[in-house]
């Protein structure tokens, strides 16, 4: 069967197929950026919403035996809910990608100090998953393809 391209080219159904599975890496990458960018933003916004006081008597009690210095706790809990929705909505719509995903592996990693010093080690190791995400979409970055910043790119 033969199909035409969108530059009318006539192409074997073969081709199409062969087409789309070298797209796959390309729609993978865009599939897992975009709903981790979503996750991310709705950490920050779903704080944001609640508003500071919840969030700070949150993380007060979870951080509490933790041997921190008890200044370092509101500007912390005051920075991080803005922090996790302007990273998380770069990484959604693919603006800056890259360094917003070294911003967030940057903020996991206070986060990790942070539960670390404080013994919990169920958050550490649920933290390890977005670790994890971060180094994956950093370590493929060219693969994207689908965002604004191969909008930008492309538009030059």
């Amino acid at each position: 069967m033969n199909v035409q391209n969108r530059k009318g080219e006539r192409m074997a159904t073969t081709d199409l197929q062969a087409r789309a599975v070298r797209g796959d890496p390309e729609l993978a990458y865009a599939l897992l950026r975009i709903i981790f960018g979503t996750n991310i933003l709705l950490h920050g916004v779903s704080r944001l919403i609640a508003g500071h006081a919840a969030f700070f008597a949150y993380i007060s009690k979870q951080m509490a035996s933790a041997p921190l210095p008890s200044w370092i706790l509101p500007p912390f809990t005051y920075a991080l809910p803005w922090l996790e929705a302007l990273i998380g909505l770069l990484i959604l719509v693919g603006l800056f990608t890259r360094g917003a995903l070294i911003a967030g592996s940057v903020m996991m990693l206070a986060l990790q100090v942070g539960v670390c010093l404080a013994q919990n080690w169920q958050v550490a190791g649920d933290q390890l998953i977005y670790v994890a995400i971060y180094c994956v979409l950093i370590a493929f970055v060219e693969r994207n393809r689908w965002s604004l910043d191969d909008f930008r790119a492309s538009s030059r």
